[in-house]
């Protein structure tokens, strides 16, 4: 229970929010996160996420054999760095550790899955919510966000990129440089990319393959053409 408890302080729900502020769309202009689409940069992501989201975010419409079958990684990885303790499959989609219940009766409303929060919002405003909360001691959780004010979830990623005030200047640096902080922050907008949408890599990585058939055929046909009409004048 103590084990929830915490984890639920450190990342209480996008939606948990008052409603006065949900979703605002007229914050601070969005950041365009740059970064490579590959098995790598959606690994890298899904073990931030596993880290310091998945206590209290579910992304259901995903399974853990994904993680294997689409990105190429090891059951053991993925039991090792993924899976949370609570005894799921590989087979089980991946769901928050925190009871329903619980969620209900903490914060009225559970914290949002967030499998197909890249369609609904677009992968800019996550990455420039991510990089945008601030602290606030009128806040009941001590953080704000720029992109969603009022927001209840606290920065459950401060420990990497430290904290700062509402207009910017650093409070207490964090455990990594602001560049390897918003590279970070991307891989896990690549991992949530990908939860929205799992066949892309596999359509990326079988995509040069079909265009090489289609031009392929394209010459055949092109030769069986000259073949036919040759005579016909």
């Amino acid at each position: 229970m103590k084990k929830y408890v915490m984890w639920a302080g450190m990342a209480l729900g996008l939606f948990a929010g008052s409603a006065s502020g949900a979703f605002a769309d007229d914050g601070p202009q969005l950041l365009t996160p740059h970064y490579t689409y590959n098995a790598k940069t959606i690994i890298s992501g899904a073990r931030l996420f596993a880290t310091n989201c998945m206590a209290c975010h579910s992304i259901k419409f995903m399974r853990y054999e994904f993680l294997t079958h689409d990105l190429g990684m090891s059951r053991a990885d993925v039991q090792k760095d993924i899976m949370l303790p609570t005894g799921s499959t590989f087979k089980d989609n991946m769901t928050s550790a925190m009871p329903t219940q619980m969620a209900h009766k903490w914060f009225g409303l559970p914290p949002p899955d967030l499998s197909q929060m890249v369609r609904y919002k677009g992968q800019d405003w996550i990455y420039t919510y991510l990089l945008s909360f601030y602290q606030d001691p009128k806040r009941p959780s001590g953080w704000n966000n720029h992109v969603f004010p009022n927001v209840a979830m606290p920065d459950v990623l401060a420990p990497y990129g430290g904290i700062v005030n509402e207009h910017g200047k650093l409070l207490r640096a964090g455990d990594e440089s602001p560049q390897k902080f918003k590279e970070q922050v991307t891989d896990i907008v690549a991992f949530l990319r990908f939860v929205s949408d799992p066949s892309v890599v596999q359509r990326h990585d079988d995509g040069p393959w079909v265009l090489g058939l289609l031009a392929f055929f394209t010459i055949v046909a092109y030769f069986l053409k000259k073949e036919y009409w040759k005579e016909v004048k």
